[in-house]
């Protein structure tokens, strides 16, 4: 009897044991946290606010009665996750302050930190739509394209292979004179040149004899050195016809001959193409035009976006392991641009193609630390067909420079979130100098170093 006693005690100790520590664990008060930032934009459903180290945030619109451009403290519960399209957090409070430009302080670290000064004075004396035009990289136009970059003052030009056809050099280097000549701020004038399968520029044998061989020809045919020397001589090409922008290397990890991007990737591993891109960027500071690496996160296996929409179903470890590393190996010797594809990665944001993912592009600027020029790939590709808003889009997921066609529509967007309210102009501030810190650090201007 007494050990039944005993048994029945030490169950009802047991059971209360356990009821104490439940209660404990799911009644306990969860600590309050805080998070202060500018106010980008804001729509009928949601907020978007960046911090003080340049990521951004998505949360609801409900949880905020608050202004484009405010700066805002927000209390909350739960955990802020960069790698979330919208935010799950419980806001609890928010404190709302005076509106406060976002655009860079002239001592921000960074590649370009020693012309944002510059920059800014250069940003100052410009009007709303000359900003707006300024982180536009437009399609060169098969007509008129002296008299509308004199009207609209784009911040550069990108040609195609038609654009060069049949043309000797002494014309290409006129057609590129002409629009420099009627644009107030020098032009970014780029070209995809990557080699193999893509050569825009040495198509024409009038201007390079022999087109440039793809990254894997060349490295199966003299490794590193031949890759060095390639960059080298292509630089010197461009440069020469009046080029100031590449939209190349290819660092695309595939090593599958039936992968859309296999033909024009190295066709390496992880390791090699790290070495390979460090060696292309590391080559290209010795002249005048910049590299852009390209496509960020990777593209994987995944379908061309030229022609639709494309779901890359890859984990977020895979990415983290496989294609990550070449762009944080060309980040760090000195890349000034990257280039973001159309591609639905579903395990970092299953809601927007990478080039207008808020999550996308925090993983840049926060995790791979990289302070340059985020450009988007071209817009007018099929993957963007039936998406709305897209060039609003583009600029509140953080790219810098948008690739467009139809330019008349990029802008008449852009201002008309301006003008509801709906889009800070202290947003296009920021992008615009971004673009013009790095023509300072291209070289391309001189004003204001004086």
């Amino acid at each position: 009897m007494k050990k039944n006693i005993w048994i029945f005690l030490f169950g009802i100790f047991i059971l209360t044991i356990g009821t104490v520590t439940y209660f404990k664990m799911n009644h306990k008060e969860e600590i309050l946290k805080q998070m202060s930032g500018v106010v980008l934009s804001m729509n009928d459903e949601y907020v978007i606010v960046e911090d003080s180290n340049n990521v951004m945030y998505k949360f609801k619109v409900e949880d905020f009665i608050v202004e484009v451009g405010e700066e805002v403290v927000i209390k909350y519960t739960g955990l802020l996750d960069s790698n979330k399209d919208v935010q799950d957090i419980q806001v609890k409070d928010y404190i709302r302050s005076e509106k406060k430009s976002v655009a860079p302080e002239e001592n921000e670290l960074g590649i370009f930190k020693d012309y944002y000064s510059f920059a800014k004075k250069k940003l100052d004396i410009m009007t709303l739509d000359e900003k707006i035009a300024q982180i536009l990289l437009v399609r060169y136009p098969a007509s008129n394209a002296v008299n509308t970059v004199k009207e609209k003052q784009f911040g550069g030009y990108i040609f195609f292979a038609t654009d060069f056809k049949d043309k000797t050099k002494a014309e290409v280097k006129s057609m590129i004179k002409d629009v420099q000549n009627v644009s107030k701020i020098p032009l970014l004038t780029a070209v995809d040149e990557e080699g193999g399968s893509v050569v825009r520029i040495s198509s024409n044998s009038k201007l390079v004899s022999t087109p440039f061989k793809s990254p894997s020809e060349l490295y199966k045919a003299g490794g590193m050195d031949a890759i060095r020397n390639d960059t080298l001589d292509k630089s010197t090409v461009l440069a020469n016809l009046g080029i100031n922008l590449n939209l190349a290397p290819v660092i695309d990890v595939t090593k599958n001959p039936s992968d859309y991007m296999y033909s024009r990737s190295l066709q390496e591993d992880t390791e090699t193409t790290s070495e390979y891109v460090k060696t292309v960027i590391t080559a290209s500071k010795n002249g005048t035009v910049s590299y852009t690496l390209k496509h960020f996160p990777g593209y994987g296996n995944n379908a061309d976006t030229h022609t639709g929409s494309s779901t890359d179903s890859r984990t977020y470890e895979s990415i983290l392991k496989n294609d990550l590393p070449p762009f944080e190996a060309g980040i760090n010797a000195g890349a000034e641009a990257v280039l973001v594809n159309h591609n639905i990665v579903t395990n970092i944001d299953s809601s927007n193609p990478a080039s207008l993912s808020i999550p996308i592009h925090n993983i840049l600027r926060d995790d791979l630390n990289f302070t340059g020029v985020i450009i988007t790939d071209e817009l007018s590709m099929g993957a963007m067909d039936g998406l709305s808003n897209i060039y609003v889009k583009a600029i509140e997921a953080g790219n810098d420079l948008l690739i467009v066609t139809d330019y008349d529509s990029a802008i008449d967007e852009i201002k008309k979130a301006i003008d509801d309210g709906s889009l800070s102009e202290d947003v296009i501030n920021d992008r615009a100098l971004q673009v013009l810190a790095w023509k300072y650090y291209k070289g391309m201007i001189y004003e204001n170093q004086k």
